[in-house]
């Protein structure tokens, strides 16, 4: 696995642990992402690692959003809603049927909460092998039979650039606002026909 990914994960697990106690923190860290069930998501422009994303398959029909983290100085670029549509276009594509995520309930979390909420995640119910905390809120999203993405999400397909943010004020009418490809850094199955380049994890 690349150095820089290292980095950003690290990053993001030490946010973990310093808005929580240890018994609280489910962040993966890089053996985790390398796990069969585990499809890890980088987001780059030009070379620079900007946002990582995974995607935890549960079983046939359920999925668990994981690892989402925004390097600092790229934030407020809807990098983050990118990532997150780009997994849940990955779940659709494998059938998955509800996505679901834990993260905390601390005032440093509201950012993520409320990013999930505007894609259609509502609160639930421990699930998997979690068991109640009060620094955990968990959420979960029923995917659309059809396949459109719920409100407020923009899912992306394998390989292709996933929708951001609204265009700026002064663009021209329907231009969307440019935001790097996702690409994969695991092995986890995918249709041949739609599987980005792999990246080893190595």
């Amino acid at each position: 696995m690349a150095d820089d990914i290292r980095a950003l994960l690290t990053q993001h697990l030490n946010f973990a642990h310093s808005n929580g106690p240890p018994e609280s923190v489910h962040a993966l860290d890089v053996s985790g992402l390398v796990e069969e069930s585990v499809s890890f998501y980088s987001l780059r422009d030009g070379g620079e690692l900007l946002a990582v994303g995974a995607l935890r398959v549960l079983d046939g029909e359920h999925a668990e959003i994981k690892s989402m983290h925004t390097a600092q100085a790229a934030r407020g670029r809807g990098l983050g809603r990118a990532m997150l549509g780009h997994l849940l276009g990955v779940a659709r594509e494998r059938g998955v049927r509800r996505v679901s995520l834990e993260t905390g309930t601390v005032p440093a979390f509201a950012p993520a909460r409320a990013l999930y909420a505007s894609a259609g995640f509502r609160p639930c119910g421990p699930f998997s092998d979690y068991q109640p905390m009060e620094t955990s809120t968990f959420m979960t999203l029923e995917l659309a039979a059809d396949g459109q993405a719920p409100a407020g999400s923009s899912a992306g397909r394998h390989g292709q650039r996933a929708a951001g943010p609204a265009p700026a004020p002064g663009s021209a009418p329907g231009a969307a606002p440019r935001v790097p490809a996702c690409t994969s850094q695991s092995s986890a199955s995918a249709s041949p026909r739609s599987r980005p380049p792999i990246v080893p994890a190595e």
